[in-house]
């Protein structure tokens, strides 16, 4: 199949790389031309240019609203998109809204995945991502091997919208397990406990938690080069508070956190990574959580 591939940020440059390392020839657009003319590929002038020259279509961009505007707009994929083409989602948007998008596109006699990934820019970089897919199983299957190059872990949750509530689920505990962490370091750190030391504490016991692993050397240096940026983070919480508000799921904690998250983003790190929230902790609490 003649693969496109729409969004070439953080995420979608390094995916992309790696279907043409696999010995994949692309379609590629972006609102950056140039990101585009990089990879040395065709690149489409509109996404409805794209759609018309190909039969697997990969698509990350930035939100529900993004991908609305890439879908349906003026020059969008539903202008070009052949019978029997697939679209594959891999942006963390509302389920109602990918469900939504999914009708459309069947109506034309074409097929719309939620494919929604994690692993943050190291994931990607390393073709290590997982995949939370959601639609027809069939599809899924056609799909399933050109997926490889980008991701380890390849699940098929369910039908349409069943791949976003899972990647929802996985980075409601996300927030809420770092929430913890921040809270826990800024309390040891303003009683006196050294960080390395309580750090080496925690991944040695029953409270052990991979993120720790990942987000050490930011908090340690107070460096917040963005792997996952918190305004992706917060938008994700609010799409899981809508999700929870429609199926009848209070989650009280999570609330907080998104309170939170959002009172970070109104101190100036929105495009930090999302370990930024931890300075609204320590600047309330008077202590920083740093070594020497």
């Amino acid at each position: 199949m003649q693969i496109g591939f729409i969004g070439l940020g953080i995420m979608g440059m390094p995916m992309a790389k790696h279907l043409i390392d696999a010995g994949h020839s692309l379609v590629v657009w972006s609102k950056t031309r140039a990101k585009a003319s990089a990879l040395g590929q065709r690149v489409a002038q509109t996404p409805a240019d794209l759609a018309r020259q190909c039969d697997l279509i990969f698509l990350i961009v930035s939100d529900t609203a993004g991908v609305e505007e890439t879908a349906l707009g003026a020059g969008g994929l539903i202008e070009g998109v052949r019978k029997d083409a697939i679209v594959c989602d891999c942006t963390t948007i509302s389920p109602d809204a990918s469900r939504g998008f999914a009708k459309r596109f069947a109506a034309l006699g074409a097929h719309w995945m939620d494919m929604p990934v994690t692993g943050s820019k190291a994931g990607a970089e390393k073709g290590t991502l997982t995949f939370m897919c959601g639609g027809d199983k069939a599809i899924f299957d056609k799909v399933r091997p050109y997926l490889d190059p980008m991701g380890k872990n390849i699940y098929y949750v369910g039908g349409s919208g069943m791949g976003l509530h899972a990647k929802l689920t996985q980075n409601l505990v996300l927030a809420l397990t770092f929430e913890g962490v921040c809270e826990g370091l800024v309390l040891a750190a303003k009683a006196g406990v050294p960080t390395k030391l309580m750090f080496d504490i925690i991944q040695n016991s029953a409270a052990k938690i991979s993120i720790l692993d990942y987000k050490a050397a930011s908090i340690y240096s107070g460096k917040w080069d963005t792997n996952f940026s918190l305004r992706w983070m917060h938008k994700d919480i609010g799409l899981m508070l809508e999700s929870g508000n429609a199926l009848g799921v209070p989650l009280p904690a999570l609330a907080v956190v998104h309170q939170l998250f959002g009172a970070s983003i109104a101190r100036g790190h929105a495009d930090d990574d999302y370990a930024s929230v931890i300075t609204l902790l320590e600047d309330w609490a008077g202590v920083k959580v740093r070594t020497e």
